[in-house]
């Protein structure tokens, strides 16, 4: 894990202003100016490689997570020790957000790819909110994305029979990129509450029919006409 901090106010605003995810991201709606005057206040930008944690189930919130480029799962402990990976995020979102109200986190957060983020204290971010009112209006955005995104996974990723919804899963990975990094059959198995050998069965057999193809190490194309008429409709 690498980390720097914008400790500057013309480092900060600089950084935030070419920022990548700049469109989709938490301080999108300030200005440059805004950017500057709140530039003293620390934010810690992180490297992470594939495997790191970023917080821990149960870990007291102290700050927001906004992904800048990557992927991360979002993992929750059952009290039979078991695991369910409960969302794959993006560059773009905003993770952690229960850290605002002052509770624990409710999920483990890992690397899948190399990832990096901004850490923002919510004592930074809640004292920007108190003087800049466009803040508070981002963060509620972010809070109904995150809704709206886990409800999404709830209703594709959880009905329908295993092959489909190893299907589904294929489009959500596979969507708008030419070739994408497979999970590991683990991860497929806690993602979709199967074991890990029928989500291996079910990937073996899409390979043998040429709906996914390899074309690298841990690399795959998908036959996404094929994928849609096994996923079927969502109910």
């Amino acid at each position: 894990m690498d980390q720097s901090r914008f400790e500057g106010t013309t480092e900060l605003a600089q950084a935030c202003r070419v920022c990548l995810c700049r469109d989709t991201a938490l301080f999108r709606d300030l200005s440059d100016e805004e950017l500057t005057r709140f530039g003293q206040l620390q934010i810690i930008d992180v490297g992470f490689s594939p495997g790191d944690i970023l917080y821990r189930q149960g870990d007291p919130g102290q700050a927001v997570f906004m992904i800048r480029d990557g992927l991360v799962k979002l993992e929750q402990f059952l009290p039979d020790g078991s695991q369910r990976i409960v969302r794959l995020v993006r560059g773009g979102t905003a993770i952690a957000l229960e850290a605002l109200l002052g509770t624990d986190c409710e999920h483990q957060a890992v690397a899948l790819r190399p990832t990096s983020v901004c850490r923002l204290s919510c004592e930074v971010l809640q004292r920007i909110e108190g003087e800049t009112p466009r803040l508070h209006r981002q963060l509620m955005a972010f809070w109904h994305a995150s809704v709206a995104e886990a409800d999404k996974w709830l209703t594709l990723l959880s009905t329908g029979s295993a092959r489909v919804r190893v299907a589904r899963l294929l489009l959500l990975l596979s969507d708008g990129e030419a070739s994408f990094e497979m999970l590991s059959r683990e991860d497929i198995g806690a993602m979709l509450g199967t074991t890990t050998e029928t989500a291996s069965r079910i990937i073996a057999e899409f390979r043998r029919d040429d709906v996914l193809r390899v074309v690298g190490v841990r690399r795959f194309t998908v036959n996404r006409t094929a994928l849609m008429l096994i996923s079927g409709p969502v109910v």
